[in-house]
C-alpha cells in the first residue's frame, strides 16, 4: 500500500536514483551509424566511474522512418524485422540493443525505457501502400492512414505493394476503430482524444472494429488497444529486461490506463516484475497541482518530471541573478516521495534540461548557433551559462531522483565533435566538472540518506540540509561570495569541509548549539577550484567510495509465427517450431563475459512433447544442449567473451507445431572487446558497385502539405540540398541536410502549407528525385 508523504522532516527518504538521458532530440553519431545501443555500451564505463544510477534510453521499437523513436510504427520490431526498407532501428539491431542493456548491467548502471502510449505512425508498406483505409473517420491530420500491418516469421515483407502489405500477419495489428475518432469515441477534443501526433489511441472499450481493406482482419475484442499494449509491455519487458519506464506524454491519454500498464510492469510480469519500487516517470508538463492529481490517479505508482520546479530552476538563470532564490523550495510539486511496502521511494524527477526543452540549432558540426524555441516545451537553460551549475546544485539536493541532461553533463555544442566524438575520450567528448563533482557529492555523500531540510532561504542564498549527511549552499550571485550562519542536525563539534572544493582546504565545526557558518561561492567561477555557484559542506570523516555492484541481466524471446521475420535480411529470429520437422528455430543472441555463466530456460507451451534448447557459440557448433519434456534449465560457463545463439527445436518429427519461451541470465562484460560491428542497412546498398549513392522514400504519399517526411538512405556522408519544385518548374522549397551513413530521417520545415498537388522533391548532390502528392 502506498501513503503520500507530503514532507520527511524527520525521515529518510531513500530508493533514488541518479538518471542520465542519454540522448539529445536528434541523437547521432557517424562512428556508430543507427547503432546508438553501440555507443551507450562504449559510454557505460565513464558513467559507471561518475556514479550515474541508471540511463533513460530513447524509444527502441521499429518508427516509419528510422527517426529518433517517438514515431512508433511496430511495438513488435525492436531491430530485427526487414520492413519499411531497412533492419535497425537509429538504436541498431535487436541483438545491440540487448547487449546494451547487458553491458550497462554489468557496469552497475540501470535502463530506463522510454515508452510511447499516445500514438502511432508511419502506416503503410515502406511506399505508405496500404496505410489507408478510405472507410476511416476523418481526424484532419492523417488522412485516413490508419492501417497498420506488420511483417512476422509467418508472412515477412514481399513487394511493398498495398496487397503485400495488408496480407501481413505480424502480431497486434491495428485497424481505424483503434485511434480517435471512432464509433465508440467519436470526438477528437480534449487531450485524451486529440490527434496531435499522429492516429492517436483510443483506450475506451468500445474502440475496436476490422479495416474495410485489409486481407489479414482477425477479430477484435472489446479494450482491444488497453489489451494489447498491456500484453505488449510485459513481452517488452521481459525481452530487453530493462529496468524502469519513462511515459511520453502521460496528459495525453488517460491515466487509468497507465495505472494498468504501471501495475502490470511492476506487479504481473511474471519474473520481469519490476516491483512496487520500480522506477517510474511520467511526463505531463503542466502546474504542480495537475502532476500531483496524475500522481493520485495512477495511484503513485510513478512520479512526473518536475515541471513546477523547473519554471523555479529556469528563473535562477533567465533572470540574471535577480530571481529571489529563497523561494525555489515553494516551486516543488508535492507528490515527491511516497511509502511502499517500507521503503520511502523518490517518485518526483527534478530536472533542468531535455530534449523537449533544449532544441538548438546547429551548424555543421553540431555546434550551437542559436535556438528553436518554437519546438521547446519550456525554454531551454543554455548549458554554457554560469548559473548552470546553481541550477543542478538545487536539483539535486532536493527531494526525487534528479536527471540529468546529456548536453549538459557532457560539453557537444562547441567541440565540432557532435557527430564525430568517440564516447570512451575525455577529448572528444568532455564532462562540466561541476556536475561531475556534484554528482560524487551527491552519492558519495548520501544526500537521499538524510531528510531534507531548508535550513536558510534569502534573495541570493539557498541552504538544504539532508540531515546529517551534507549541507548544500547554492548562490545565484555572479560575483558576490554568501556567508550565512545556518542550524544543522550535525553533533556539535561535526568539523565539516567543503567538498565542491571552493573554499579550498578550510573547515568549518558545529557550534554547541549546532549552527555553523556556511560560505558559498559566486557563478562567476572565480572560487578556489572554479567552482560556479554552490559548496557542498559534510565532515571531514566521511565515508566515501560511492558504487554499484554488478547487475546480470535476464532476457527472454517468444517463439511464435506472428513474430520476428524470416526474411534474408532481417536477423532471422522468431518462429514456432514447425510441425513433423526437427528443424531449429533461432530465438536471439547474447553477449557474454569471458568466464560467466549462462543459465537458459526452454518454457513450452505443450509440456507433454519432448523439446530441446540449443546454446550455439560465434563458430557455429553446439557448446550446451538439453532435451526433454516440461521446463528445461541448463548452464554452460562460456571460455571467450562474444556472441552466443540460443536456439530451440522439437526433439521428434512426431511433434505438432507450438510455440515456445527461451530465457538467458548472463553477465556481460563491463567493456565489449574490438569495434563495436554490427549489420547495417547502408551494406545493401554499398555491397553492389553499380548500386546509387542514396536511395530516397517519402510516406505517406499522398501527404499533407504541411507534414512531409522523408527518408534518405545513403552510404556516405555528406551534406546535401533538399529541392522541391511545383508541376511549372518553380523551385517552391529548400533546405539543407548534413546526412549520415545509413537511413536519415528528415521532416521538410515549410514555413505555411503549399497548395494541394503533385510536386517534385530532388536531391541534386545525389541525382535522386522523386513526385509526392500533398493534399
Amino acid at each position: 500500500m502506498l501513503a503520500l508523504l507530503l514532507g520527511l522532516d524527520n525521515q529518510a527518504a531513500r530508493a533514488q536514483k541518479v538518471v542520465l538521458q542519454a540522448f539529445w532530440w536528434d541523437y547521432w553519431n557517424s562512428n556508430y551509424p543507427n547503432g546508438w545501443a553501440n555507443y551507450l555500451a562504449d559510454l557505460a564505463p565513464r558513467l559507471k566511474t561518475m556514479g550515474v544510477d541508471a540511463i533513460w534510453i530513447p524509444p527502441t521499437i521499429k518508427n516509419g522512418n528510422q527517426g529518433n523513436g517517438y514515431s512508433p510504427f511496430d511495438n513488435y520490431d525492436l531491430g530485427d524485422k526487414w520492413q519499411k526498407g531497412f533492419l535497425a532501428t537509429r538504436m541498431g539491431t535487436k541483438d545491440e540493443l540487448l547487449r546494451a542493456v547487458a553491458v550497462l548491467h554489468a557496469n552497475g548502471i540501470e535502463v530506463i525505457q522510454d515508452i510511447v502510449l499516445n500514438h502511432n505512425d508511419g502506416a503503410g508498406s515502406s511506399s505508405g501502400a496500404g496505410g489507408q483505409d478510405p472507410a476511416a473517420y476523418d481526424d484532419g491530420t492523417t488522412n485516413r492512414y490508419k492501417n497498420f500491418r506488420y511483417v512476422s516469421y509467418g508472412k515477412p515483407a514481399g513487394d511493398e505493394s498495398a496487397a503485400d502489405y495488408l496480407s501481413r500477419s505480424g502480431r497486434f495489428s491495428k485497424n481505424w476503430q483503434n485511434f480517435n475518432p471512432n464509433p465508440g469515441n467519436n470526438t477528437t477534443s480534449g487531450d485524451w482524444n486529440a490527434p496531435y501526433f499522429g492516429p492517436d489511441i483510443s483506450y475506451y472499450p468500445g474502440s475496436n472494429g476490422l479495416s474495410s481493406n485489409a486481407t489479414y482482419n482477425p477479430a477484435q475484442a472489446s479494450d482491444y488497444m488497453r489489451t494489447g499494449n498491456r500484453d505488449w509491455l510485459v513481452w517488452y519487458k521481459k525481452q530487453v529486461g530493462f529496468d524502469g519506464v519513462r511515459l511520453d506524454a502521460v496528459k495525453h491519454f488517460p491515466d487509468f490506463a497507465s495505472e494498468d500498464f504501471l501495475y502490470n510492469l511492476q506487479s504481473n510480469a511474471g519474473w520481469a516484475s519490476g516491483g512496487a519500487t520500480m522506477y517510474a516517470v511520467g511526463e505531463w508538463v503542466g502546474s504542480s497541482t495537475q502532476m500531483d492529481q496524475w500522481c493520485t490517479n495512477v495511484n503513485n505508482r510513478s512520479g512526473t518530471f518536475d515541471f513546477s520546479l523547473r519554471n523555479g530552476l529556469y528563473n535562477i538563470v533567465s533572470q540574471g541573478g535577480s530571481f529571489d532564490l529563497g523561494t525555489l523550495p515553494g516551486y516543488q510539486q508535492g507528490t515527491r516521495v511516497v511509502l511502499t511496502n517500507g521503503t520511502y521511494v523518490h517518485r518526483t524527477v527534478p530536472f533542468v534540461n531535455n530534449h523537449d526543452t533544449m532544441r538548438p540549432q546547429l551548424d555543421a558540426n553540431g555546434n550551437y548557433i542559436g535556438w528553436n524555441t518554437g519546438s521547446e516545451l519550456a525554454p531551454h537553460i543554455d548549458p554554457f551559462d554560469p548559473r548552470l551549475s546553481a541550477a543542478y546544485a538545487a536539483a539535486l539536493a532536493m527531494d526525487g531522483s534528479p536527471m540529468l541532461f546529456f548536453e549538459d553533463l557532457f560539453n557537444v555544442g562547441n567541440t565540432s565533435k557532435r557527430y564525430a566524438h568517440s564516447p570512451k575520450s575525455t577529448v572528444d567528448l568532455p564532462t562540466r566538472d561541476d556536475l561531475v563533482n556534484l554528482v560524487w557529492c551527491h552519492q558519495n555523500l548520501h544526500f537521499k540518506d538524510g531528510a531534507y531540510k531548508v535550513r536558510y532561504q534569502a534573495a541570493d542564498h539557498l541552504v538544504i540540509e539532508r540531515s546529517t549527511k551534507a549541507i548544500i549552499g547554492i548562490n545565484d550571485s555572479y560575483a558576490t561570495w554568501q556567508n550565512n550562519t545556518v542550524s544543522c542536525d550535525f553533533p556539535a563539534g561535526t568539523v565539516l569541509k567543503d567538498y565542491s572544493g571552493a573554499n579550498g582546504t578550510a573547515t568549518v565545526t558545529v557550534s554547541g548549539s549546532q549552527t555553523v557558518a556556511i560560505n558559498t561561492p559566486p557563478c562567476n567561477g572565480t572560487a578556489a577550484s572554479g567552482r560556479r555557484g554552490y559548496s557542498v559542506w559534510a565532515p571531514v570523516n566521511a565515508t566515501t567510495g560511492y558504487t554499484r555492484p554488478a547487475l546480470t541481466t535476464s532476457q527472454e524471446w517468444e517463439l511464435a509465427d506472428d513474430l520476428g521475420d524470416r526474411d534474408a535480411r532481417s536477423l532471422g529470429q522468431g518462429g514456432q517450431l514447425p510441425a513433423a520437422s526437427t528443424a531449429t528455430r533461432k530465438a536471439g543472441r547474447i553477449y557474454v563475459a569471458s568466464g560467466k555463466a549462462i543459465t537458459y530456460n526452454l518454457y513450452p507451451t505443450d509440456a507433454t512433447r519432448s523439446l530441446k534448447v540449443d546454446v550455439v557459440n560465434s563458430a557455429g557448433s553446439i557448446v550446451s544442449s538439453l532435451t526433454g519434456t516440461g521446463t528445461l534449465t541448463g548452464s554452460y560457463t562460456v571460455p571467450a567473451e562474444g556472441w552466443y545463439t540460443l536456439q530451440a527445436s522439437n526433439a521428434s518429427t512426431a511433434n505438432p507445431a507450438q510455440r515456445c519461451f527461451v530465457k538467458a541470465t548472463y553477465t556481460a562484460p563491463t567493456v565489449v572487446t574490438g569495434a563495436m560491428t554490427g549489420r547495417r542497412d547502408a551494406a545493401a546498398l554499398a555491397a553492389t558497385p553499380d548500386a546509387p549513392a542514396a536511395e530516397m522514400s517519402v510516406y505517406p504519399n499522398p501527404t499533407s502539405s504541411d507534414r512531409i517526411d522523408l527518408v534518405l538512405q545513403t552510404n556516405r556522408e555528406q551534406t546535401v540540398t533538399i529541392r522541391m519544385f511545383d508541376l511549372t518548374g518553380r523551385l517552391v522549397h529548400e533546405q539543407a541536410a548534413r546526412l549520415y551513413t545509413g537511413s536519415n530521417e528528415l521532416r521538410l520545415s515549410i514555413s505555411k502549407p503549399l497548395p494541394s498537388g503533385i510536386y517534385q522533391l530532388a536531391v541534386p548532390e545525389f541525382k535522386i528525385s522523386q513526385k509526392v502528392a500533398l493534399y
